[in-house]
């Protein structure tokens, strides 16, 4: 239903209603109310007729699917800048698709065409659940704005996850591989091994966490966002430089930006598959480092509330999960982890 108001900035009524779930105001461009009551009148009837010629273009949102993926982004990027950059991959790729198949109009989407564009994505199945995660935002909107009358994302079919262990344990053969042809990440893997922290949390380490006469790390673990004081082993202390208490440990790798921590990660990641890889050895991951700290640990013999301490976690079934079952335990308790650096 439209209405008529007054506004302090100008003589004339203004209407205002709701079309297409966007709520749309403009001057009637009279000042006597009874006039502006034929104009709303005629207006009403427009909009009852599906006849908006009387709109300005812009007030409402567009039909056009890439203009209307534009005006999406602009929504997104309030969010965070991660939400923007994913949101531009997935309209990117999307937006690439329907070229293919000739969709210029929101209005043509259906869930035919989001489970073909499943089928087109060159991707994992997880990633593929994200984009339609994001369309399915999107799409959301669209129904809001009142150009999708249901949401084509909401009964797709979408590829099944198979779990697969990629964070295993490494073996000494992988480690003798890794530490030997580190070359300038061998420190950074050296922290993962000896300290089980996540990758992330080691990387944005600076010198002024480290206390070197107590031999102890205190560092956030943004995960449960607390502070932790860690055992640091006298194999990294011995090697570790001098720097000023601000000064990152790994400035390569070290970023206050997610995104761009995540991208630096990647770097030391892939060319530690790389060297796995070459020697025909399974992949594994930096979070590999994280799982063999514990299961070397319970190896060795220690309770699991004290590795629940060490790897800084908040409840034992946490630390279950970095856990793997091992028939041939037969290794008993010493003070400290085995080497494999040469």
């Amino acid at each position: 239903m439209s209405t008529l108001h007054k506004r302090s900035d100008s003589r004339f009524w203004w209407w205002s209603s709701n079309v297409k779930g966007k709520r749309v105001r403009m001057s009637t461009g009279m000042s006597k109310k009874s006039l502006a009551e034929r104009v709303k009148d005629r207006w009403d009837m427009m909009v009852f007729t599906n006849d908006l010629s009387f709109l300005k273009s812009k007030a409402l949102p567009s039909s056009d699917i890439r203009t209307y993926m534009d005006e999406y982004l602009s929504v997104r990027s309030r969010v965070s800048e991660n939400t923007k950059n994913t949101a531009r991959a997935v309209t990117a790729r999307f937006a690439c698709f329907l070229k293919t198949v000739g969709i210029e109009s929101v209005s043509e989407l259906n869930r035919k065409i989001v489970d073909d564009y499943i089928d087109y994505l060159p991707l994992a199945p997880k990633t593929v659940q994200n984009h339609v995660k994001e369309l399915n935002a999107m799409f959301k909107c669209a129904m809001a704005d009142g150009l999708l009358k249901t949401n084509p994302a909401k009964h797709v079919t979408l590829p099944k996850i198979v779990k697969k262990d990629i964070h295993r344990m490494l073996e000494p053969i992988d480690l003798d591989i890794i530490f030997e042809g580190a070359g300038s990440y061998r420190l950074f893997y050296e922290f993962l091994y000896y300290t089980g922290l996540r990758a992330g949390d080691v990387a944005l380490l600076r010198y002024g966490d480290i206390d070197r006469s107590r031999k102890a790390i205190t560092c956030l673990v943004r995960k449960s966002d607390r502070f932790h004081e860690l055992p640091l082993a006298s194999e990294i202390v011995g090697k570790l430089g001098k720097g000023e208490k601000e000064s990152p440990i790994f400035p390569t790798l070290h970023s206050n930006r997610s995104r761009k921590l995540k991208d630096n990660l990647a770097k030391p990641r892939l060319y530690m598959q790389a060297l796995l890889g070459a020697k025909g050895r399974p992949k594994a991951t930096l979070h590999s480092f994280r799982t063999t700290f514990n299961n070397t640990l319970r190896d060795l013999g220690l309770r699991m509330d004290d590795r629940q301490s060490l790897m800084a976690h908040s409840s034992s079934e946490t630390t279950k999960i970095y856990t793997h079952p091992n028939f041939d335990l037969a290794r008993t308790w010493i003070d400290k982890m085995p080497r494999f650096l040469k």
